[in-house]
């Protein structure tokens, strides 16, 4: 499961990657490239490829092109997109989380990533989506044709380094969890699934985490039951390490040194 995910990540980068970063065929010898007009070749009128090529540096930015693109709005547990359904967009989170799952074969579900306001969902190179992805919250999202933005993406770098940045941020995610599913306890992952909410937070100093899922998508990302889930969180309270607030959606990292320790950071 996770490795068909590496497997997408990197081929996606293999094919939009290289043409960004500006790489150019090298030119054969004169003489093989030259076809005797006898064979009725024409040249191409310059106005004609100009027309063909993909309007990329038409001067408008991503976000330029993100505030044209439809926005969609999802209540909790709505879908954005199922496993198997044909891959015509890629979408970006405007507000609320997406949780990122696998149906497995007994139909259990299993959650790789929470995507997170400016994350991409559904990049890929395959003709649909190998994966589910489904709001935990009230949610908002951005909609982009999937084959007009990587075909922008092979002339533009600063929309390729974009996606290119998603991509590798989803492999990270991805080989964290086999680290995070395989070898630790309980206290392990659920300190480790808090420092790295608090890290893509963005928040600098402010130790506070907002949790827009609930226990049963988190206990799925950790590999964890509800109650388990539950009880190190009341655990990690009693060590003094984190409050919890308002219901359980937001903790307080009271000592964030002492929870990197705990999850052998």
């Amino acid at each position: 499961m996770l490795a068909s995910n590496l497997v997408e990540t990197r081929s996606y980068v293999e094919r939009v990657v290289p043409k960004a970063r500006g790489e150019l065929d090298v030119p054969k010898a004169r003489g093989e490239l030259d076809v005797p007009k006898a064979r009725g070749e024409l040249d191409v009128p310059k106005a004609r490829r100009q027309h063909d090529e993909p309007k990329a540096r038409d001067g408008m930015t991503l976000e330029d092109r993100l505030s044209h693109a439809t926005e969609r709005k999802l209540e909790a547990k709505e879908h954005v997109f199922r496993e198997g359904d044909a891959r015509t967009n890629v979408y970006r989170v405007e507000s609320g989380i997406i949780a990122i799952y696998k149906t497995l074969f007994d139909g259990r579900r299993r959650i790789i990533d929470f995507a997170h306001p400016g994350d991409f969902i559904g990049l890929g190179v395959l003709g649909e989506y190998i994966m589910s992805a489904q709001a935990t919250c009230p949610s908002r999202v951005r909609c982009l044709s999937a084959s007009a933005l990587e075909k922008l993406a092979e002339t533009d770098a600063a929309l390729a380094l974009k996606l290119y940045k998603s991509v590798c941020q989803d492999l990270v995610a991805a080989r964290s969890l086999l680290v995070t599913v395989g070898q630790r306890s309980a206290i392990e992952r659920m300190a480790a699934f808090l420092l790295a909410l608090h890290r893509r937070s963005g928040e600098g100093s402010n130790d506070v985490v907002k949790l827009g899922m609930r226990r049963s998508d988190i206990a799925d990302l950790l590999g964890l039951t509800i109650e388990t889930v539950s009880r190190t969180l009341t655990k990690l309270r009693e060590m003094r390490v984190i409050d919890v607030e308002l219901g359980g959606t937001t903790i307080i990292l009271r000592d964030v040194e002492r929870l990197a320790d705990l999850a052998n950071e």
